[in-house]
């Protein structure tokens, strides 16, 4: 069904691991530390990574980082239960989902199932008439389009992770409504992956910064302390 790359020096993970996904139909390909990985990421791109934090030559932070300098496809990152640092660090760089080790092999395939679904890279195509959220939205200077998942201001590319887009999209398309951590997760993730608010409030510091690097104003996100977070058009 999708390409997947998996970043990781322990044989045992990537053996399971890749058993797991090939038995649902998924291609795999492994690299055992993160050069490696980070190489063929940009050579040959996947659908999906999946990065472990502690690698050989250059860790999964690094990968990540490197990453994004040219790429928005979908990255699930694996670390340990203590590093919480790990976590911050990790969606502040652009990671879409954390899985904590150890792990079953259940979780991890839907934690995949559930990325590749929001990142339309699942193969299925969505039945009858297009709906409200595969519709293009032009909100002022912004212009989101889920189809291509181009999103732009002022004419001008902005790239966004594909969990990134889905936070903008449900912020733009009613602006001047309040969403709350709790409607913005809903609508970023499926309800069987929780995330808690430091995990949202990383992904929009995060893309704030992307767009002020295209537009050093750009204001359009607007924090309401306790309530949560709405779209400013003007």
């Amino acid at each position: 069904m999708a390409k997947i790359t998996l970043v990781d020096d322990d044989e045992n993970i990537v053996t399971s691991v890749s058993l797991a996904l090939e038995s649902h139909g998924h291609a795999v390909k492994a690299y055992y530390d993160g050069a490696a990985g980070l190489a063929a990421l940009e050579n040959d791109p996947p659908d999906l990574a999946i990065l472990d934090v502690k690698m050989p030559r250059m860790d999964g932070m690094e990968v990540l980082r490197r990453l994004r300098r040219t790429s928005d496809l979908p990255v699930i990152i694996l670390t340990s239960k203590d590093d919480e640092i790990d976590e911050l660090l990790g969606f502040n760089l652009g990671a879409d989902d954390y899985i904590h080790k150890p792990f079953s092999q259940r979780l991890l395939i839907e934690r995949v199932k559930a990325l590749l679904r929001r990142a339309g890279a699942d193969g299925e195509e969505a039945p009858g008439p297009i709906e409200e959220s595969a519709r293009a939205v032009v909100r002022g200077k912004l212009t989101l389009d889920p189809a291509r998942h181009d999103s732009l201001w002022e004419g001008k590319p902005v790239k966004l992770t594909v969990t990134e887009f889905l936070l903008l999209q449900s912020l733009a398309q009613r602006p001047g409504f309040v969403k709350s951590r709790d409607n913005l997760m809903d609508a970023a993730y499926d309800d069987q992956v929780y995330v808690d608010d430091r995990t949202i409030d990383s992904h929009i510091k995060r893309m704030r910064r992307k767009f002020r690097e295209v537009d050093p104003d750009f204001d359009a996100i607007e924090t309401l302390y306790g309530v949560g977070y709405r779209y400013r058009e003007g």
